[in-house]
């Protein structure tokens, strides 16, 4: 039996960035499960406070997979609950490029490429010149280890791969030139956005907001239509536990989630840390999956949590909402409804 170690070790999800992890390290060994961290290329934000931020959204599954190797040498491992939550979730990537792959495949494909982010960060391998190609971009390097072989990059992010080999950078670089020549530029490509965003969420962190949560205050009972607007995403994130009809959608960007009905008929966007007052929120209902929209709706970013909770949850328990198309509204009933406009002295134009 491996004996135990003086090291705690608590993951919880980062306080900004929304699928880094972060471990707060505690004990009089503390440094031997710092320096595990280090080999598994989580990076030091604090005393005692390691960051893994990741360019393929995979941090959860593989903050797991340190907890487990942790545990086999004797370091305890606390997991938060919501960290626990973010492990268990299952997502895909929307518009995927490679459809036919697994979860498990397109994991190891992001895996891949996390590898040569990490490599060229670290300065293991040297970028000699990029160009951009379509909606991508290229790339030409040469590996300061690996017997210095030069390769070919396509792609960016969590689909950057190594599409060709070369034995020297000169055949590599002679190559790249016969291609792209009139678009070539020396050096790396510049940062896309989630290489910048996890490159913030590694920078200085308080150790203060991860080792305690923030209090709340005491509840106040409000109107409905006056209540704050609450945390949005938890909102969704309800949906998602209670309707198993939903599935949620992953975008290119972190800043928006896709949530789409089983169906297919209805769809939901949700733009995360808008501006007070911008469109937080699209719902829109389709007769048929390749039909024209039949109706949408759209709510701020300050709409009221129990307002947008009374919508969510219409829409999950499917009440009519795809018949709208098949209830003609009659002219008395929009008189009706206008009423309270027109005896104010409003007028249609």
């Amino acid at each position: 039996m491996t004996p135990a170690i003086d090291a705690h070790v608590r993951l919880d999800t980062h306080p900004t960035h929304p699928s880094a992890v972060q471990a707060v390290l505690t004990g009089t060994q503390a440094r031997v499960a710092l320096l595990a961290l280090e080999a598994a290329d989580w990076s030091v934000a604090a005393t005692n406070v390691l960051v893994l931020a990741r360019i393929d959204h995979e941090e959860p599954y593989w903050a797991n997979d340190a907890a487990r190797h942790l545990r086999s040498e004797g370091i305890s491992v606390e997991i938060t609950p919501r960290l626990q939550e973010a492990i268990d979730e299952e997502w895909t990537w929307a518009g995927y490029p490679m459809p036919w792959c697994t979860r498990s495949e397109i994991r190891e494909i992001s895996n891949q490429a996390q590898k040569i982010h990490d490599d060229i960060r670290h300065g293991q391998l040297l970028i000699h010149a990029h160009a951009p190609d379509g909606h991508t971009t290229v790339a030409v390097g040469t590996y300061l280890h690996r017997g210095g072989k030069s390769v070919y990059l396509h792609g960016e992010d969590h689909l950057r791969q190594i599409a060709d080999t070369f034995d020297s950078p000169a055949e590599a670089l002679t190559a790249f030139e016969k291609v792209h020549a009139a678009k070539m530029r020396p050096g790396s490509a510049p940062l896309t956005d989630t290489e910048r965003a996890a490159i913030a969420a590694r920078s200085v962190i308080d150790a203060t907001t991860a080792i305690s949560e923030p209090s709340r205050p005491e509840p106040e009972t409000v109107p409905a239509y006056l209540a704050d607007a609450g945390d949005h995403d938890a909102l969704l994130d309800s949906l998602l536990n209670t309707y198993c009809e939903f599935e949620k959608w992953r975008t290119w960007s972190d800043d928006t989630t896709h949530v789409i009905h089983e169906s297919q008929t209805l769809r939901i966007e949700h733009i995360h840390d808008t501006q007070a007052r911008d469109t937080a929120w699209t719902v829109a209902a389709y007769e048929t999956p390749v039909s024209d929209r039949m109706w949408h709706l759209t709510a701020t970013s300050d709409t009221p949590a129990p307002v947008l909770q009374a919508l969510l949850v219409h829409l999950g328990d499917g009440e009519d909402w795809d018949e709208v198309i098949a209830t003609p509204v009659d002219e008395e009933t929009i008189t009706d409804a206008i009423r309270p406009l027109t005896e104010a002295g409003w007028t249609t134009p």
